[in-house]
């Protein structure tokens, strides 16, 4: 009878361990991969297994990490692993991919963005803080639900040319407004205010300038998010900034980091016509 009691007293402990143990992994899930952390200001974004968030480079808008030297003392790269493949409720893991860098090491991306942590002086971002939000308008936190991304890019039109924030011939990055997986957006210069000018009623256009459709607005901190306003267009929403109704051009093919659409037919100068969304588009004239 003593054994008997011994036993009943040794499993009860037992039951007890792994439903305090269960409870515990109820309470505090998804440590061991990458899943998604709310902040106060930012809402949900990507952290990793640590809770160190992840960020988004403007620079990369096309889909290649373009930080290197110096630029890595502070931002290093996301390296995939045997736990950074695993994904939290709320990540699909088809957004998930690896690209190969210069040293032949991997980075993981998100949504074809390359992902990187916050290392100030080579000391890595504390957990839970994102402190790397906005830096030099070009690093973000990476999130879920992104309508608008800022590129910070090279200009290159359908005739193989390069241009500048001037749309003069030459090199430079021009910082504009991509969707969430880094393709281009545009305006149409014929348009007016909360007014689509182009699309036909029946749509029948809208397979060379597809309007941007979206029923959310996120977007990056630097942005004034009142700026942006969702209009009807023949029953299709389609997204407005700064008064200024938002397009895809079909040619680009939804390729990362391509800007075709400036030198489309008609368009002399080049972006005269059809040029892409920045932050400091003025304002679409009055209807």
């Amino acid at each position: 009878m003593k054994h008997f009691f011994l036993l009943l007293l040794t499993g009860t402990m037992t039951l007890a361990f792994h439903s305090c143990n269960k409870n515990e992994s109820d309470q505090n899930p998804a440590t061991k991969n990458i899943h998604l952390a709310t902040s106060p200001t930012l809402g949900k974004h990507l952290v990793d297994k640590t809770g160190r968030a992840l960020y988004y480079f403007s620079n990369d808008a096309n889909g290649a990490s373009n930080c290197s030297g110096g630029c890595l003392t502070n931002w290093k790269p996301l390296n995939p692993d045997s736990t950074s493949n695993l994904y939290d409720e709320g990540l699909a893991a088809a957004d998930f991919t690896s690209i190969t860098l210069s040293s032949g090491k991997k980075q993981l991306a998100y949504k074809g963005w390359p992902l990187y942590y916050y290392t100030p002086g080579d000391v890595y971002e504390a957990a839970g803080t994102t402190t790397g939000e906005g830096i030099g308008n070009v690093w973000f936190v990476a999130k879920p639900d992104y309508t608008i991304m800022i590129a910070n890019h090279q200009l290159t039109g359908g005739n193989g040319t390069n241009y500048k924030s001037d749309y003069t011939a030459g090199d430079g990055r021009t910082s504009y407004f991509t969707d969430a997986k880094g393709n281009t957006l545009y305006l149409f210069i014929r348009d007016s205010a909360l007014n689509n000018n182009f699309t036909a009623a029946d749509f029948s256009n809208n397979t060379i300038w597809p309007i941007y459709e979206t029923t959310s607005i996120v977007v990056p901190s630097t942005l004034n998010k009142s700026l942006f306003v969702i209009m009807d267009v023949f029953g299709r929403k389609q997204l407005t900034y700064n008064g200024w109704p938002l397009y895809y051009f079909s040619a680009d093919n939804m390729l990362r980091g391509a800007t075709k659409g400036i030198t489309v037919p008609g368009s002399q100068p080049p972006g005269s016509v059809w040029p892409v969304i920045t932050k400091d588009a003025t304002s679409a004239p009055k209807p």
